[in-house]
């Protein structure tokens, strides 16, 4: 099974106000990405691949209600907190946060939880507060996973080692493997790799040669786990990737990155026409 998945980020703010969207009004981007990407995505046989799209929290009930009967779009959402609804318990004490019941209810199926971005912002939090202990992050995105199982939802957990972290790039890996995925089950769980080191303006992308080693290694140590390429799938690394069997998929977020950048469903489109042929 191949997985492709789009994280759309806050991509949904207007270029007029520094954002990047310029594809409609913001308050019809979500349904409009589903409704002009899903009839093309119907060509592909859903035994073979899946597709999930993680929108920003505004935007899911469009997204949802977008959907065809037989829409092949997984509606996802940006992460869940690390402690949900209980009958009998807590009922909806969670302000500005994210319970998976909640997002269940709405509609999502599947939650990216785990990427560079999150782990950053957690890590940062725990600076703030004193704490040294570098697994403190992976115990609390377990806590993530474990929430946003229990509703029901997918979960694509990202990976990745920093640069200051290369040379110690198994112990790292590895430790995001175990904390992470402590009592989970892992047939709900798919893995996404990030090369931190390598994602951003005049760094180097990790080649063909790295990320087969780190793929090999999480199957490996995951006992086979589904790996997608989560460092950004681009029309330009698709054929790239999609020659490398140890990987599975990829997670797709800005598909033009010159002149008017931003994201555009043809372009995803065209992405994942090159990778699913190449």
């Amino acid at each position: 099974m191949k997985h492709i998945y789009l994280n759309l980020k806050r991509f949904d703010v207007p270029a007029s106000m520094g954002g990047v969207n310029r594809i409609c009004d913001v308050k019809d981007w979500g349904g409009y990405i589903v409704k002009n990407t899903q009839e093309a995505l119907k060509a592909y046989d859903p035994k073979a691949v899946e597709f999930a799209m993680y929108f920003p929290e505004a935007h899911i009930l469009s997204a949802a209600a977008a959907k065809d009967e037989d829409s092949p779009v997984q509606v996802g959402c940006q992460g869940v907190f690390r402690e949900d609804v209980t009958v009998g318990g807590n009922f909806g004490a969670f302000t500005t946060n994210r319970p998976a019941a909640a997002m269940a209810a709405l509609g999502c199926e599947s939650v990216i939880i785990g990427h560079c971005e999150e782990r950053n912002d957690k890590g940062g939090i725990l600076a703030e507060a004193g704490v040294t202990d570098t697994a403190a992050v992976n115990r609390l995105l377990n806590r993530e996973i474990r929430a946003a199982l229990s509703q029901g939802l997918k979960v694509l957990y990202c990976i990745g080692e920093k640069s200051e972290e290369q040379e110690k790039w198994q112990e790292v890996l590895g430790a995001q493997l175990d904390i992470g995925l402590e009592g989970v089950d892992r047939s709900k769980v798919v893995i996404a790799y990030e090369p931190v080191w390598s994602i951003g303006p005049g760094k180097t992308p990790a080649g063909k040669d790295y990320i087969t080693k780190i793929a090999t290694f999480v199957k490996e140590h995951t006992g086979g786990m589904d790996i997608v390429y989560g460092g950004g799938l681009k029309q330009d690394n698709a054929a790239m990737l999609a020659s490398i069997k140890e990987i599975d998929g990829g997670l797709i977020a800005l598909t033009r990155f010159s002149g008017e950048i931003g994201y555009y469903p043809q372009e995803y489109l065209e992405i994942i026409r090159l990778y699913m042929e190449g």
